[in-house]
């Protein structure tokens, strides 16, 4: 069903399935990928996982999807995780939900977002990080001139700041500048894979600069003793196995983390039998700790 709810002024769109049986029963809130919608990646695991007997809420942050919020299609990390929190605030309202069993599931940069809020929200009993982007800036400065890109980006900003136009740059291309270039993005959000009629192929230039400033990796040393489940795959050129590992390692107990032999990041979009097996884990995982 569809639901919405209000925060910080603005009202965000969201689709909650709720198991049919008895409850109240346990709640997940979904947080996905860069630029995603909630039917695309997140609104798939809600509904598996609601097949599983979970309440879950998917939808649409601030300024993307049918959610409101300017400028539209522009990354806010400090939003995202106030989303978050009213999210979590609205799950816990509704009488399907044992408000005492809430937890947060994130794929992709969902993941890094779910797992600093997880770790600074004390009703949440529980995280799942999907081909999970920890975002660190420490390890982002090894791998660019981070000084030019940071440069280049705040002079975007200036412009706007002066009364310029809002810039934009495709979220995917296969052979020309995007946020998200090459062939594997592009075989997801360029195709019927990804299409939404609420998905749009731009993002704010700035949204890049929010992208390699934040660090949500620090929510690891901080979400004990909550229990933790990270799923990655063995291979992955957008959301590195090595940071899951570093996730894992800062966090401490209870963890689990479980590697699918997925060869691309977006196999664990999409694709079987990726998303089954991290359903799989997640379903069990819950069962033992929510």
């Amino acid at each position: 069903m569809r639901a919405e709810f209000v925060v910080d002024g603005l009202t965000l769109v969201g689709d909650l399935r709720v198991p049919e049986g008895g409850g109240p029963r346990p709640g997940l809130v979904f947080t996905g990928p860069f630029t995603g919608v909630r039917d695309q990646v997140t609104g798939l695991y809600a509904a598996r996982l609601a097949e599983r007997g979970y309440v879950t809420l998917s939808f649409d942050h601030r300024n993307w999807g049918e959610s409101g919020g300017e400028p539209r299609r522009h990354e806010d990390p400090q939003g995202k995780l106030h989303d978050l929190r009213a999210a979590v605030s609205m799950l816990r309202s509704r009488p399907e939900v044992d408000p005492e069993r809430v937890g947060v599931v994130g794929i992709c940069l969902g993941g890094g977002y779910a797992l600093k809020f997880a770790a600074f929200d004390p009703r949440v009993r529980t995280f799942v990080g999907i081909a999970g982007a920890y975002s660190n800036p420490y390890a982002l400065r090894t791998d660019m001139d981070y000084p030019a890109v940071l440069g280049s980006l705040t002079e975007v900003l200036e412009r706007q700041d002066q009364g310029g136009p809002v810039a934009y740059v495709p979220v995917v291309a296969e052979r020309a500048e995007a946020a998200m270039p090459g062939d594997e993005p592009y075989a997801y959000y360029g195709s019927e894979r990804g299409a939404s009629p609420h998905w749009a192929n731009e993002v704010t230039r700035a949204s890049v600069r929010e992208l390699i400033t934040m660090d949500n990796m620090m929510g690891a040393d901080f979400l004990s003793p909550k229990p933790a489940l990270i799923v990655h795959g063995v291979v992955d050129r957008f959301c590195s196995p090595e940071g899951a590992e570093e996730a894992y390692k800062r966090l401490d107990e209870p963890k689990e983390l479980v590697w699918v032999d997925a060869k691309q990041h977006t196999d664990l979009y999409d694709q079987e039998p990726y998303v089954t097996r991290a359903v799989d884990a997640t379903a069990a995982f819950l069962e033992r700790h929510l």
